[in-house]
């Protein structure tokens, strides 16, 4: 099954709806498919293999995206906020690609030699185009839909590679199609290169639901954006939601708002319990997942966030931290060091399999085990009543004295300090004990909290071992666009000679 089903069933099923952009200009679904058609003859007329996007998001992406999918080639997101050495190394890989870009990050496509269009331009063409016949068959389900490269904060950037049946899988496995109703409208916040602004694409367009992007996110930006537009649904990334609830000053009220989804990097407890607080009326969804697994694997729910906030029971309180259950057609298993099943609240590795899940690299193959697993490289544990609970990257695991030690459960003792806006824990290289911990905070404007204070809050809740050895206040933590915690920036800084506190 290609992905342009999707279209073609949204174009027959409510063709004349606007799906894409704003309620006067934007595009409905018969359009969209049109325009699909167009970028695909285009695609064809230049022999390119692949369509590379290196701008942001808006209209041209599921242009782009559907009619990759119509010439029978992937489309490549590319993450421009990348280094020169990195970019070019990535478009390297694209040599016949056709290629979309703003004006401020085409010259690295120019460099790469290959001809670009910026999207206004991509969107015209496909335009002149629109008439032109269309392919019977766009290629099969087993075909590359996208190619992603992975963020790359600890490493060189990965293409994982998204077939059109992983795509097809995720959608047809969460989203009713045509569920939404007209007046619905979802906001969606991440960059084009992350699987998130993908997956919202086809999800969105299959439920019937129209979609906007913002480009640059400010808070009382965002705010006024979901007021104008009426926004029903939104996808933002913890950082985001943090800033909304934390911002002083700002018109909070959000009156079409039903459901915020939030996702790609943890979630204080303290900014999820003031948001459930300030906007009782919404549904908000804990959506977790990754680029190899075509994005969502798990979810919580919008009743188990009410029923944990309200709980006294601390076990059902905990699962307002949790990533829920799997989604349909998804199976999660949680490996001790044995690579046997660990038992309930037990630390793992955490492992799924499902049609979605792709969990293969360009150049490299599937990444499975021999039962078809796919190693997240997450750590968590699962509940009594199979809740999965992340507990962070197996590679930020900080071992000290040779005990391992989750840095997220430290993190989570320092954010639930009322000063304590933002946390991150890290293992620095140490001669006598391998690895000792330090942390770096950002604290609220005016907070008074000292480190000697947040250290013996530390080492109040957790084992004397867990404690800092050095806590230093910074202005902000280096993030990515999706709320990753960039953590090796971070070693790198704290390890720095003379670094000091920074503030």
């Amino acid at each position: 099954m290609n992905i342009s089903m999707l279209l073609d069933m949204a174009a027959e099923g409510f063709g004349d709806r606007v799906v894409i952009g704003r309620t006067d200009d934007g595009l409905t679904a018969g359009r969209l498919r049109e325009l699909a058609a167009g970028g695909a003859h285009a695609v064809r007329a230049a022999d390119a293999d692949a369509i590379v996007y290196l701008a942001v998001n808006g209209p041209a992406l599921p242009v782009a995206l559907f009619a990759a999918a119509r010439a029978g080639v992937p489309l490549v997101p590319v993450n421009y906020r990348l280094g020169d050495a990195q970019l070019g190394a990535l478009l390297a890989n694209h040599p016949r690609a056709l290629a979309i870009a703003d004006p401020e990050h085409g010259e690295a496509l120019r460099r790469a030699g290959l001809e670009v269009r910026g999207p206004a331009a991509w969107l015209a063409l496909a335009a002149r185009n629109a008439g032109a016949p269309a392919d019977d068959d766009p290629g099969p389900g087993d075909s590359t839909a996208a190619l992603i490269y992975t963020s790359g904060t600890t490493s060189a950037p990965k293409g994982v590679v998204l077939r059109h049946r992983n795509l097809v899988s995720y959608v047809l496995g969460t989203v009713e199609f045509a569920g939404a109703g007209p007046d619905q409208a979802a906001l969606v916040s991440v960059p084009p290169y992350h699987i998130a602004a993908v997956s919202n694409v086809l999800t969105n367009l299959y439920a019937g639901r129209r979609a906007l992007t913002l480009e640059q996110f400010t808070p009382d930006g965002w705010l006024g954006l979901v007021r104008e537009q009426r926004i029903t649904h939104a996808m933002v990334v913890p950082t985001m939601l943090a800033r909304v609830m934390d911002t002083d000053g700002l018109d909070r009220s959000a009156p079409s708002l039903r459901a915020l989804a939030y996702g790609g990097a943890r979630m204080p407890a303290r900014v999820i319990e003031t948001a459930l607080r300030r906007w009782p009326h919404v549904d908000f969804v804990n959506a977790y997942g990754l680029t190899e697994t075509s994005s969502t694997i798990t979810v919580l729910g919008p009743e188990e966030h009410r029923t944990a906030l309200a709980s006294d029971d601390p076990a059902v309180r905990a699962r307002l931290g949790s990533a829920g259950l799997p989604v349909p057609g998804v199976e999660l298993e949680v490996r001790d060091a044995s690579g046997g099943a660990a038992a309930p609240g037990e630390t793992g590795q955490i492992w799924v399999r499902g049609e979605q899940v792709s969990g293969e690299y360009a150049g490299a193959g599937p990444a499975v085990d021999e039962r078809g697993f796919f190693h997240t490289r997450d750590r968590g544990h699962v509940d009594a009543d199979g809740y999965l609970h992340i507990e962070g990257r197996a590679d930020d695991t900080i071992i000290r004295g040779a005990e391992n030690i989750a840095p997220a459960e430290i993190e989570d003792v320092l954010l639930s300090h009322p000063d304590v806006l933002d946390a991150v824990v890290v293992g620095v290289p140490d001669e006598e004990w391998g690895q000792r911990i330090e942390a770096v905070v950002v604290l609220r404007d005016g907070g008074a909290v000292d480190a000697d204070a947040l250290r013996a809050q530390v080492r109040g809740t957790l084992r004397g071992s867990r404690t800092p050895d050095r806590i230093t206040r910074w202005r902000e933590l280096p993030r990515t666009p999706t709320g990753k915690i960039v953590r090796r920036d971070i070693v790198e800084a704290l390890t720095a000679e003379g670094q000091g506190a920074r503030t």
